[in-house]
This record gives structure tokens, sequence and C-alpha cells, in this order.
């Protein structure tokens, strides 16, 4: 199958490279459109129907009509001249609220897109009241908008809206402040706006300038970009054609992140055959390119389809998680490098067969073999003294690790910490108000025995929530139509996003609800506090849940590709120190240095599947390279300092690039443990792993390492390194 899909791409390179340029263009127009279709940001949607709040926003939605693609922004309006506001100015500010309420904002138009690939966001703002601080020295009003916060239409439609309202209040006399997680979201993204484009610039300036320095070619450098732009834009497209088509809904942080992961992995792919097809190329002179390309790729595109689909097994083991954040996460990436391998295999090899030995203008490297450079230092160095290097790898990951000691959990919204407005504005508010005024935390009652709920038969439960410790102040009951069910706001006086919030929300007001729910009705706790304690719960729960079924899926794999008991039980164990290391270096940066919460909660099961699945495929490269020298007679040491020589390089160069495209992550709000994490954990993988501590694992086991079955001497004809196989011998599968 994979020869196959590599033969025809070797054969008919230009009708491969049109129908993939069609597909691409196609696919990532519409992939903006189809995104915003199948994104969902309400956090508590992914939460299994059976956790408290779950309940809670099932009654709000079904009793009191509440909107779960709604986002509220909290306006405070104070008078500018800092005086308290008087009846008049009450009244001011009410008319002027109608004023903006009955004006529909206009979504903005960016003349670069065409109306059809942008969805319209355009829509009229529901704008009420919500309270006055008790010395007068503001007002909050209460404003929901359509979308979610991460929808840069959406944001289009805020900013209209913010800066109309400035205007208006303005004009009255009036300032104005806005919070919420819409105001910070657009707060953090235009204050890190340059950064970003800056910052994506430069990552792409450095892939183009590391890949110009290996293969001196200006093609070899941009080839891979234009590349995994083709196959990374029909990708999106088809991510969201599958989600729309199964009615799964994608996490607002997950398109960004499959992007990352397929410029890093598709890139690596092409690098590995750039460096086989040139040392084929190098071999064999005489040889037509087109006929070099499709020998390479049908040897190579083997282990491309083994990294592949071990990262797709990988995330495949998410579908056990409970939480449907990370059940959306997983079908997304392995529908996305399911993609990319079927372009690795195709686009790839095509471009390559069209390029022919013009890929390497205008290096002159393929007239000549190269000289023994720090590769072969390296791999003389690891096998001279294996265990020293053992030792000193294992000795790095073991002292980053110990940072996993105190390790906390964040379940925030992933804010980048940095001041802003909004921020200004909720610390403004709490400084009068309950910190949880502009996001209570909330209680649903329903009455279950068909009766009506009243004031006087909520009485106890709302005078009992009144009293929790932490509870700033306790709302009224709100009855639905029907009065079959009742909400009342809780106003915390901490920041509903923390830890205490959580704490207070999971303790004592669900003892105090367990404890004072009227007869004849249950109760349910809500709101942002609530839902992301159940997400702790959810979220250790699948820890403990998908950790050891991937490890024993991967494991698995490597069973069957190395046919080998012992290799592949070096190299989980490997990639399990470089995991510990990573988020244990992740700890002490964020939580012990920069003084965070923790670390944000998705981190170590992503980190896990990306280091371990990354990380395993490197390990294969270079496995599987000591595995073929060790056929070559001699002794074993020599056969893996040739394995690092001549597979260091492109192991290097390719974890360097995905290292670069993971960093590009930072420059995006919010994402900055997420991208710190993966790079070094692809650097580790790369670097030290790889070239150091498994080589030195196998020049201490010897041919030991492929109990029970060694590799023994290759047969009489067995090609030498970088010449075609005689007819009688099959080709073997070099990954790099």
């Amino acid at each position: 199958m994979i020869r196959a899909l590599t033969g025809f791409s070797t054969r008919h390179p230009w009708k491969v490279i049109t129908l993939w340029v069609v597909l691409g263009l196609a696919l990532s127009a519409l992939a903006p459109v189809l995104i915003a279709r199948v994104t969902h940001q309400q956090t508590a949607d992914f939460l299994p129907r059976g956790y408290d709040s779950a309940a809670a926003l099932r009654i709000s939605q079904e009793r009191f009509g509440a909107d779960p693609d709604a986002v509220t922004v909290t306006v405070l309006v104070a008078r500018s001249d800092g005086s308290a506001l008087g009846a008049a100015d009450q009244d001011r500010v009410e008319a002027e609220a109608a004023k903006l309420g009955a004006r529909r904002v206009v979504m903005p138009r960016k003349d670069d897109m065409p109306r059809f690939l942008v969805p319209d966001r355009s829509q009229t703002p529901l704008i009420a009241p919500a309270m006055t601080a008790p010395d007068r020295s503001f007002a909050l009003l209460s404003v929901q908008l359509k979308g979610i916060p991460s929808d840069p239409g959406v944001q289009g439609v805020y900013r209209t809206f913010r800066d109309a309202a400035r205007t208006q209040f303005s004009e009255a006399g009036m300032r104005t402040g806005f919070t919420g997680a819409l105001a910070g979201t657009v707060d953090t993204t235009d204050a890190h706006e340059t950064a970003a484009t800056v910052g994506g610039a430069l990552v792409m300036g450095f892939i183009v300038l590391l890949n110009v320095l290996v293969f001196r070619s200006a093609l070899a450098a941009l080839l891979p970009l234009l590349a995994v732009a083709v196959i990374g834009g029909a990708a999106g497209g088809a991510v969201a054609v599958a989600a729309l088509l199964t009615g799964r809904e994608l996490d607002a942080g997950t398109p960004a992140l499959i992007q990352v992961v397929l410029l890093g992995i598709g890139i690596d792919y092409l690098l590995f055959l750039l460096f086989r097809f040139r040392e084929q190329l190098r071999a064999r002179p005489e040889q037509y390119a087109r006929e070099a390309a499709g020998q390479v790729c049908g040897r190579v595109g083997t282990a491309i389809a083994s990294a592949a689909l071990t990262i797709v097994a990988a995330f495949a083991t998410l579908g056990l998680a409970t939480f449907g954040q990370f059940r959306s996460l997983g079908p997304a990436i392995a529908v996305a490098v399911l993609v990319m391998l079927l372009g690795s295999l195709t686009l790839m090899p095509a471009l390559l067969s069209a390029a022919g030995r013009k890929m390497f203008w205008p290096s002159r490297s393929l007239r000549h073999e190269p000289r023994e450079g720090r590769a072969a230092r390296l791999g003389d160095l690891v096998t001279r003294r294996p265990w020293t290097m053992l030792m000193a790898s294992v000795a790095l990951l073991a002292a980053l690790a110990a940072g996993l000691a105190g390790l906390r959990m964040d379940y925030g919204r992933g804010g980048s910490g940095d001041p802003t407005p909004a921020a200004a504005t909720a610390a403004e508010i709490a400084r009068t108000l309950p910190a949880g005024v502009s996001d209570p935390t909330s209680v649903f009652v329903a009455a279950t025995d068909g009766g009506a709920l009243t004031a006087e038969r909520l009485g106890g439960l709302s005078r009992a929530l009144a009293q929790v410790q932490g509870v700033g102040q306790a709302a009224q009951a709100v009855l639905s139509e029907d009065r079959g069910a009742a909400r009342i706001d809780l106003y915390l006086t901490v920041d509903p996003q923390s830890q205490q919030a959580r704490d207070l929300a999971s303790g004592p007001v669900r003892a105090a609800v367990a404890q004072h729910t009227p007869a004849g009705t249950t109760a349910h706790v809500g709101g942002t506090s609530a839902v992301f304690a159940d997400i702790a719960t959810a979220v250790g729960h699948d820890l403990k849940t998908v950790f050891p079924v991937a490890a024993a899926l991967i494991s698995l794999i490597l069973l069957v590709l190395l046919r080998s008991l012992l290799a592949p039980a070096v190299l989980m164990l490997s990639v399990g120190l470089g995991f510990a290391a990573t988020l244990g270096a992740t700890t002490l940066v964020f939580q012990h240095a920069l003084d965070e919460p923790g670390v944000e909660f998705t981190l170590p099961l992503v980190l896990f599947l990306f280091v371990v699945a990354l990380g395993t495929d490197y390990n294969i490269l270079i496995a599987d390279r000591i595995r073929e020298e060790m056929r070559r007679p001699g002794p074993a040491r020599a056969a893996v300092a040739r394995a690092v020589r001549h597979t260091a390089p492109a192991v290097a160069t390719a974890g360097l690039v995905l290292a670069g495209s993971f960093a590009t992550l930072a420059t995006t709000p919010g994402n900055e443990q997420v991208a710190f994490a993966l790079t070094l954990g692809i650097l580790l993988s790369a670097l030290v792993l790889s070239l150091v501590l498994v080589p030195a694992l196998a020049t201490i086991l010897g041919r030991a390492l492929w109990w029970p079955v060694r590799p023994g001497p290759a047969p009489a004809g067995h090609a030498k390194h970088g010449e075609a196989a005689p007819a009688a011998v099959p080709d073997r599968v070099t990954a790099y």
C-alpha cells in the first residue's frame, strides 16, 4: 500500500501536486467557516451529565432559557469626576444602556476576505442593569453577546460595542470599564498582537535558516514550509468536516494546536525524506532522480507511517476520557495526522520526483561524501564512555523531574497573568463588592413533587447559603416562569477562578445545599467555580485511565515494529524519564519561579501524549538504524557509533524544527506553559534521549538489546549503506 502510493506519486508528480494544491486551497478557504460552527468555549458542556455542575447547567438552559452560546461582559459605569452617582446619573446610565441595547453592532469586515468565507457575527446585544455599588461609586451593566471569546468575529463585535459604549458614556460625562472572559481575551490578544506576529515570523525564519544551513539550498529550505502549508490547510478543513459530520464539538484552542503539530511533524517527515534522498543521490550519481525518489520514498515511507500511526494510536486513547475536551482533542489530532501522513506519502514524494537534483541546488554536496563531523564525534563519545553518558543524561533528567515535588493543577482559563484593563476593572469592582459579582456561583433548585417553589419554601436554603464563610452575598431567589425551578446567585469574596473559590463551591457550598435542600426538590451548584471543581475530578480520573492505556498501546506498537521484548522496554523507560523531566521543569519554572497557581490542568495529559508519541518516533529512528548496523559484521559498539553518525543530523534537525514550531504557541495568550513544556520535551527527546541515552544503553547491552531475536550478520549480497538492495534482498526501511 505504502509503496503503491509513493510509486504512483513519483511516476506522476505533477498530477499529484496539482491535486493537493487544489484540495489544500479549497479546504483552507472553507476551514474558518466550518471551524466556527464546531468549536465551543463553554467548558461545562464538556463535562459528563452525571456531574453536579453539568446538572445545574441543564436546569439553567431548560428552565431559565440560558443561552449556552452566549458570553457575558460586565460594564462598569462611573462619573468621570469621581463623585457618587445620583438619581439623575442612575437614570442617565439606564437611558444610555437602552440606546446601546437597541442598536445592532455590525461586525467589522476585512477587505482581504470574501464575505462568504467569514461568518457574520453582527448582533444586537442584550443589556440589563446588574447592580450599584453600596457607596454609589459605580453601576454595573450586564451585556450578553452570542459567540465564544476565541472567535475573531465575536472579538470584533465586542471591540465595536466597547468603543461605542465608551464614546456614548463619555459624552454623558461618565467613564466605563469592561471585564469578563471576552473582555479579558480581547485585551490580552490586543496586547500580544505584535509579539505574536513577530514571534511567528522569527520561528518561520529559524526553520528556513536551519534548513539552509543543513542542505545549503534555498529550495530545500522553503519546500517543507510550502508543502506542509498545503497539507495543513487540507487537514484543518478535514478536521472541521469530520467534526461536523459526527456532531462533535471542538475546544476553541484545538485548531491552533493542530496547525502547530502539523507544522512540526510535517517538516520532520519531509526532512527524513530529504536526508535519505540526498544520501541516495550521493551513493548512486548515475541513477535517475525520479527512480531514486521512488526507492527512497518507498523505504522511508514505512518509517513515516509507523511514526504517524504511533501518534494516532496515542491520541486514540483519549476516547476513554470522561472529560469531553479530551475526547474531542483525540480524534481531531488523529484525523489531522492521518491527512499529514497521506500528504507525506504522496505530495512529498511527488515534489522530490519533480525537483530531482535541483532540490539541492546550488549546493555541491551531492558530488562528494561528507567528512566526519560532530555526529561522528558524538557517536564515538557515547560508545567509548557509555556509562558516563548514561549517568550524565539520567542525572539531568532526574534533576528536572525533582520539580514535580509540590505539583499543583491550575483549573483557571489560562490567562496570561499580565495586567489588562479587564483585570483592572475587576479589581475596582472587588474593592467595593464581592469578587464574584461579575461571575456568580449559582444554586439551581428544581421541584420534583409537582409543587410550586416560593420564597418561603426556599428561605432556609437561602439563609444557610448566606452564612457560608466565603459567600459575600446571597441574592434573592429568582423563580422560573412556571415556579418549578429557582436560582440563587452567590457572590463569593474570592476570585471565582481561584483554587479558594473551587474549594468553597465543592465543599461548604455543596454541603450547605445537601443539608438544607427543601423536601420534594433537588438542588445543584453551578457557575465557574463549581464547573472547574468538577473538571478537577474528571481530569484526575482521566489521567489514571489514559496514561496506562496509552503506554500499553505504544509499547505494543513498538513490540510489533521492533520485534523485540527488551528494546520496547528501554525506549518506553527513556520517554517516561523525558516526560517526568519535562513536567518537572515546567513546574519549577511556572509554579515555583514565576509563582503561578500551578500547571494548566490539561498539560500533563497533552504533554504525556506528545512527548511519549513524538519522543518514541525519534527513538524508533535511532533504534531501527542501530538494528540495521548490527546486522553488519563487527562489534556492537561500532554499529552504534555508525548509527549515531548517520542518524544524528536528521534527528537533531527534525527535533529543532519541531521544537521551534511548538515555540510558536507562546505567542498565543494563555499557551505559554504548553509552549514551554512541548518545546523542552521535544528537545530532550531528540537531543538527550534519542542521541545519548538510547545509544548508551544500546552500547552497554549490545545485541542483547534485541532479545529474543538478536540481529546477526546480513546475508551474502546484502546492500551496503546508501546502495540499492539487490532484487533478491528486500529493501530495508531506514528511518532518517
